[in-house]
């Protein structure tokens, strides 16, 4: 399997401005100085070795959405505005795509109306989720006055497939298992496992001081997984201070519970959309000093999800 990152932002997109852009460039500026660079490939070495992240690239604005590459079949978590990009991706592309969503949220389901294979006839595009009402929902979000082309004039085969907690399923050869989570409204994880490899997509999931104990009930949903794609939107003080209740968790909580569970690589997901990318550079950083101070012996791998992130499993 491989998991590509098309969407990653919490709540909101969050464009780059271009004052963070020039920023960037005067940063690049300054660590050249002094230095020569022979042809491209030194400049390009240069760029890939000595410039941090947050100034030789951006860990991307568009909401969530993630793709488990594995199979015929395109198997996608949630239909933020990286779906756009998704398919933006697959000019002409036929198949049959599987979305699972999180919840319905708006940040997690605005990007559907740009979804281009959803306009490609022969096309089979199946929704699924925990929510009742996820026809409705969609409909009304390409209704007026809010959206010029309403559903049904999309040209593919478009179902909607309600899940339950308690059942196991199998579709485009992984089998998947979902788990509520709290968060305003209730939302869902997702289990997905293939060839004894499995990832859990965990978004839009507070997890509270009884996730510290050794028989919190979540940590059999994401134990032993290879990968864990964990909400990490707030700061701890922000999740235990005026942002409890919120229905995010922190970096802090998500490193305690991927240890205790066993998890092979977390990857820190759902972005506070007002945090710039130095910012996500020092929180990445911290992450994995918490790591180290919490276990010495730990093989834990820590990412921080960007737009066009992959990882192979």
């Amino acid at each position: 399997m491989r998991v590509h990152f098309w969407g990653t932002r919490g709540s909101l997109p969050a464009s780059l401005k271009a004052s963070q852009v020039r920023a960037k460039v005067i940063g690049a500026l300054r660590a050249a100085q002094g230095k020569v660079f022979g042809d491209e490939h030194a400049l390009a070495a240069f760029v890939d070795r000595e410039l941090p992240f947050s100034i030789r690239g951006s860990y991307g604005g568009n909401s969530s959405c993630i793709e488990i590459r594995g199979g015929e079949d395109y198997v996608i978590c949630d239909a933020g505005t990286g779906l756009r990009d998704f398919g933006n991706s697959l000019p002409g592309a036929r198949g049959v795509f599987h979305i699972f969503l999180s919840h319905l949220h708006w940040d997690h389901i605005q990007g559907f109306p740009f979804f281009t294979p959803a306009y490609i006839p022969g096309n089979r595009i199946k929704i699924y989720g925990f929510h009742p009402g996820l026809e409705a929902a969609f409909a009304t979000q390409q209704s007026p006055p809010f959206f010029p082309i309403p559903l049904p004039a999309m040209r593919a085969e478009i179902s909607f497939h309600p899940l339950r907690v308690d059942e196991i399923y199998e579709f485009a050869g992984f089998q998947v298992r979902g788990a509520r989570q709290h968060h305003p409204g209730d939302s869902y994880g997702y289990r997905f496992t293939k060839n004894g490899r499995s990832v859990v997509y965990s978004t839009d999931s507070e997890h509270k001081k009884e996730a510290e104990c050794s028989n919190y009930a979540y940590l059999d949903f994401i134990r032993d997984t290879d990968l864990l794609i964990f909400d990490a939107q707030y700061t701890l003080l922000d999740a235990i201070g005026d942002k409890e209740d919120w229905g995010h968790s922190s970096n802090v909580i998500g490193v305690e519970m991927a240890v205790e569970a066993q998890v092979k690589r977390l990857c820190l997901f759902h972005h506070e959309h007002t945090y710039d990318d130095e910012t996500f550079d020092e929180l990445l950083a911290d992450t994995r000093t918490y790591l180290k101070i919490l276990s010495e012996t730990s093989a834990l791998e820590i990412y921080l999800a960007y737009d066009g992130l992959e990882i192979g499993i």
